[in-house]
């Protein structure tokens, strides 16, 4: 190596070699060699993947709205004269949710699912909480990962109408199923956060003179507590990060349900609602200067 080169000697020869304005032109390369064809398969491959995980998040997107939707549409139940009514539309919202999660398994069919999770999992753990919410007004219980992951095989017979040759492979693919397994990861983080809503549920049945409701979610917010103490630091971090939210909200429902208990007498039901989000700001205030 020469001096004038010194340390930054390679450096300064690649550039000396390859200048800007004159790189190599594809010209001198032959695009019909075995190494090219090679990465044009791969570039072909990332492409399709790339495109197939923008879908994904795209569909992951609109599951997320549309399962809010149905929460916030739950959410009037408290206050609904007719509760049949609102859980016959929440159902039907989320067959459309159910619709999307298929498109989902389509776009999976063939693939590793665990390569392309992150680009769906926000959808997927909004939906259990959308499904665990509506499940928990019907029964007061909460819906297994089991029973959710039933309700997403699908059952399609229009995916060979487009052969119109008939023969052996379009009538086997005449009848498809498809099926997407929400992971035990996406099950809990969405059990998770379904504590939130079941919180502000009973903010909306106090207000409505219901005081029966908070201290059935207090005991199943307790129960859902307990579960998740037992996993505690030895699940994945996502998961007992959510332990300390968790422990919040059951800690301001059940401060709130005492509140109610030993003045739930000597206050008028319109005025328990007030009882209440006092109660949880005062929590909030004594956490924020702990």
């Amino acid at each position: 190596m020469s001096n004038k080169e010194g340390s930054g000697g390679f450096r300064k020869r690649k550039h000396d070699n390859f200048p800007h304005n004159q790189r190599r032109e594809g010209k001198d390369v032959n695009s019909s060699s075995p190494v090219m064809l090679a990465f044009k398969l791969f570039q072909q491959e990332l492409d399709a993947r790339h495109d197939k995980y923008e879908r994904l998040v795209k569909l992951s997107r609109d599951i997320t709205v549309e399962s809010k939707r149905t929460i916030f549409l739950l959410h009037r139940i408290t206050s609904a004269p007719d509760m049949e009514e609102i859980l016959t539309e929440s159902e039907i919202k989320l067959d459309g949710v159910r619709q999307k999660i298929l498109q989902v398994a389509q776009e999976l069919s063939g693939e590793d699912m665990h390569q392309f999770h992150r680009a769906i999992t926000t959808g997927l753990q909004e939906y259990v909480e959308a499904v665990s919410f509506q499940h928990f007004i019907k029964t007061r219980s909460l819906i297994s990962m089991d029973e959710i992951n039933k309700q997403l095989i699908f059952t399609t017979e229009d995916s060979g109408k487009e052969n119109k040759t008939p023969s052996s492979d379009a009538q086997d693919k005449q009848f498809g199923t498809w099926r997407l397994k929400v992971t035990p990861v996406d099950y809990l983080l969405g059990v998770a956060d379904l504590t939130g809503e079941l919180m502000r549920m009973c903010i909306n049945s106090v207000g409505n003179g219901d005081i029966d409701t908070p201290f059935e979610v207090s005991q199943f917010l307790r129960q859902v507590y307990d579960g998740f103490s037992f996993i505690g630091n030895t699940g994945p971090y996502e998961v007992s990060k959510k332990l300390y939210t968790l422990k919040q909200r059951l800690a301001k429902v059940e401060n709130a349900c005492y509140a109610l208990k030993v003045r739930g007498s000597e206050i008028p039901k319109h005025m328990l609602a007030d009882v209440f989000s006092v109660k949880t700001e005062m929590i909030d205030q004594e956490e924020g200067i702990s």
